[in-house]
């Protein structure tokens, strides 16, 4: 079950593109957008996060970040990062951990595979509350003025 907004955001802990750990404390004090997505490089994936990296000059004046979240190789996501010209970092959820703790990992079968990360936003404040929780189906992207809408409320 998704985590539910009002309830502290599970810590978490990914390996980055460049094989560092990105941990929910790398962000205290600021408010942070995570964005789970299934697949690097399917076109709705990559829809997504160039949306995500579109809306950067009005995050940061709402002071937050993002991070995307999949449960491909870091490898992989380094060049998908690089690919699309991202401009946040990326995050290997490759253990379905993170997926599994914040309600979204996929346990049905899509064209014979299973184990992905749903299509899923998340906004924690500056405390690590969930302020914005939101899980769609594969093909519709995460409402952006929701999430513009969480963060400008806080």
């Amino acid at each position: 079950m998704i985590v539910e907004v009002g309830k502290k955001a599970p810590d978490f802990s990914l390996v980055g593109t460049d094989l560092q750990q990105i941990k929910l404390s790398d962000f205290k004090g600021k408010n942070l957008i995570l964005h789970f997505f299934p697949l690097a490089f399917t076109s709705v994936c990559t829809e997504q996060l160039c949306t995500a990296n579109g809306e950067d000059n009005d995050y940061a004046s709402l002071n937050a970040a993002v991070v995307g979240v999949s449960v491909d190789s870091p490898f992989v996501l380094d060049k998908f990062a690089k690919e699309n010209n991202l401009n946040f970092p990326l995050g290997s959820d490759f253990n379905r951990k993170v997926s599994n703790d914040y309600g979204v990992l996929f346990d049905g079968d899509f064209a014979g595979m299973t184990g992905f990360s749903m299509r899923s936003a998340f906004v924690i404040d500056k405390a690590g509350v969930i302020r914005y929780a939101e899980t769609t189906d594969g093909k519709t992207l995460p409402d952006f003025t929701k999430i513009k809408e969480t963060l400008a409320s806080l």
